[in-house]
């Protein structure tokens, strides 16, 4: 064997020849999205290039992005590429076909998934966001088997513009990583979204639907969050204040598609986001829909689902907020709300003690009142108030 052969032979092989083709499936998909790219920040919620690398750090969860000044980090818009590259690997797996992190399609296929245009523009703008999808890199402890380690990928490997025997273009190939890929593969870790996101414009409403995607799934009577765990987890470069407008303004306009929104404020003043899930569309209000007539005919006019949603700040009809989630809420509020009330219990209880022993100390034992005949004597201390948690028979 010549000396050349050998080390053709012992040439790393491509990431690229290592896979297989998988070619895009045709028809429309349903829209899916990874739960780990909807419930942390891993981009950019702002149309003007970002530099300023995300660090996020909760718990165990570590989170790092990172951009090159040439492209800029990848952009909330951007991942609607990796949205796209969900639908197709889970339709073709539950269809029984091989997938593979080798993927083909046309720019024509991607951005009409996307409810994008088609014009030259428009296929300028999907090359510039694979440029920055594959340029910004991520560093995340998120599904490691080890505490403390690190996966460091970028949301795609490399892409290329295809072209066929006479040279005319014939779409593009990208790979998207392993850590996207696995994710992709495993069913707990995939939601079906609305086709109705794609139409929504700003980077702050498409990062906070897929935050009440994520988390409304569960809840029966929808979810909070506190606005400013809510400033922390969007990775956003806004000051607090300027977020917390945004954020109001969204409970105005109402946007999120299947989801209602509005703002409660607690006694202390923390102000928390609310949100319930809206009834599926296309079902009748009511069965019967009056004509208008004298006497009663049918118009035969369907139920409308378009209703006025409900106003962001709900009218003074309650006499509180709903209960708080805090036993499924663990990733935002649990821990802080707990400490909360535990410290305004025991605040509470040291003014009260405070209170009755500084009163009786005060009281001369001379001008106590004689025991009423044929009555007990009043134990000393009965006039302090007992606290709602002390235990009956002076128990500790």
């Amino acid at each position: 064997m010549s000396e050349s052969n050998f080390s053709a032979r012992g040439r790393r092989r491509s990431e690229r020849d290592q896979l297989d083709l998988f070619r895009a499936l045709p028809g429309d998909l349903a829209a899916r999205d990874a739960q780990d790219l909807m419930a942390y920040p891993f981009f950019s919620l702002a149309k003007s290039r970002r530099i300023i690398p995300i660090d996020f750090r909760v718990g165990t969860i570590l989170i790092r992005v990172e951009a090159v000044p040439e492209h800029g980090m990848a952009t909330i818009w951007d991942a609607d590429v990796l949205i796209w590259a969900a639908s197709q690997i889970v339709e073709a797996r539950d269809a029984g076909l091989r997938t593979s992190r080798l993927m083909a399609a046309t720019p024509y296929e991607i951005l009409t998934f996307t409810g994008r245009g088609t014009s030259l523009r428009d296929y300028q703008r999907l090359k510039a966001a694979l440029d920055r999808l594959q340029s910004t890199t991520i560093s995340t402890s998120i599904r490691q088997p080890v505490e403390g380690r690190r996966h460091r990928f970028s949301w795609i490997n490399e892409w290329q513009e295809r072209t066929d025997r006479y040279g005319q273009p014939d779409g593009i190939e990208l790979i998207v990583p392993d850590w996207f890929y696995k994710a992709v593969l495993d069913d707990a870790l995939i939601l079906t979204i609305d086709p109705a996101y794609f139409d929504l414009t700003g980077g702050l409403d498409r990062w906070l639907y897929r935050i009440v995607r994520k988390h409304g799934g569960r809840q029966r009577d929808g979810w909070r969050f506190d606005l400013r765990h809510l400033h922390v987890k969007s990775g956003s470069l806004s000051p607090f204040k300027r977020f917390a407008f945004e954020l109001r303004d969204i409970v105005r306009r109402q946007p999120l598609p299947g989801y209602v929104l509005s703002l409660e404020i607690e006694i202390g003043g923390r102000t928390l986001l609310a949100f319930e899930p809206l009834a599926a569309c296309g079902k009748p209000v009511g069965g019967l829909v009056l004509s208008g007539t004298r006497t009663i005919v049918l118009s035969g006019t369907g139920g409308s689902c378009y209703q006025e949603p409900k106003p962001g700040l709900t009218p003074g009809t309650h006499s509180g907020n709903r209960a708080l989630n805090l036993e499924s809420n663990k990733d935002s509020n649990l821990e802080e709300r707990a400490r909360d009330v535990e410290n305004l219990i025991r605040d509470t209880a040291r003014s009260l003690s405070r209170a009755a022993r500084n009163g009786a100390s005060a009281t001369p034992r001379a001008s106590q009142p004689a025991p009423q005949p044929g009555g007990t004597e009043a134990s000393e201390g009965s006039d302090t108030p007992r606290l709602p948690l002390d235990l009956p028979g002076g128990g500790q």
